[in-house]
């Protein structure tokens, strides 16, 4: 597989252009992690109710306990200790209920945050990638596997702008069809260099 060109200019490209993508992850990725943890700093309050209620509820039962001990009004005392101690666990169920409703805010908040500036720099960058790696890697293996280049120089007759083939000859095509090594060389050249190609040896030059 075919990572990066073989000319210097596009390599260097395509390198800066990956790097500048992971730097572009890690930013988002802390960005989002920032709005993640600062939204749950607003659970804080709730915990600390949570906290709270729960403390005091199973002070008011414990009261409650030793005052229902007491001969003869024991149980008449313990009531209002048992009411305000459901009534405590209530407000701490409310302040649990909060905590995770701050959870899954902040997470879809950090996640929608991250994510989407993320998604859309991919979406650009990894076909472009993608496409050059499939395009080089295929186009290496018919540079390894044979040092006829008729095939590229076929494919720029195909691909290549008029006023780029007039730079190589008069009549690229018919050159092509009589096998000018010459032509042949350099209008495969000419595809090569397109898809960030440098063939190991051309017809005509030295290896």
């Amino acid at each position: 597989m075919k990572l990066f060109a073989d000319t210097p200019v596009r390599r260097t490209l395509q390198v800066v252009a990956d790097l500048l993508f992971v730097v572009w992850l890690v930013l988002w990725v802390w960005i989002g992690a920032a709005v993640h943890d600062g939204t749950m700093e607003l659970a804080a309050p709730a915990r600390q109710t949570d906290s709270a209620a729960t403390s005091m509820a199973e002070q008011l039962r414990d009261a409650g306990g030793r005052l229902g001990d007491a001969p003869l009004v024991g149980d008449e005392l313990e009531v209002p200790f048992d009411r305000a101690a459901d009534a405590s666990d209530g407000l701490a169920a409310a302040g649990r209920d909060t905590v995770d409703a701050v959870e899954r805010l902040a997470l879809l908040l950090g996640l929608s945050v991250a994510l989407i500036p993320i998604l859309i720099a991919a979406a650009i960058h990894l076909p472009i990638r993608w496409r050059f790696v499939r395009e080089a890697t295929a186009g290496a293996r018919f540079i390894d596997a044979q040092e006829d280049l008729d095939l590229f120089a076929l494919r720029a007759l195909a691909h290549q702008p008029m006023r780029v083939l007039a730079r190589v000859s008069d009549d690229p095509a018919g050159a092509w069809r009589a096998r000018d090594p010459e032509v042949v060389r350099r209008l495969a050249a000419l595809e090569l260099a397109d898809v960030g190609l440098r063939p190991k040896r051309l017809p005509g030059t030295a290896a």
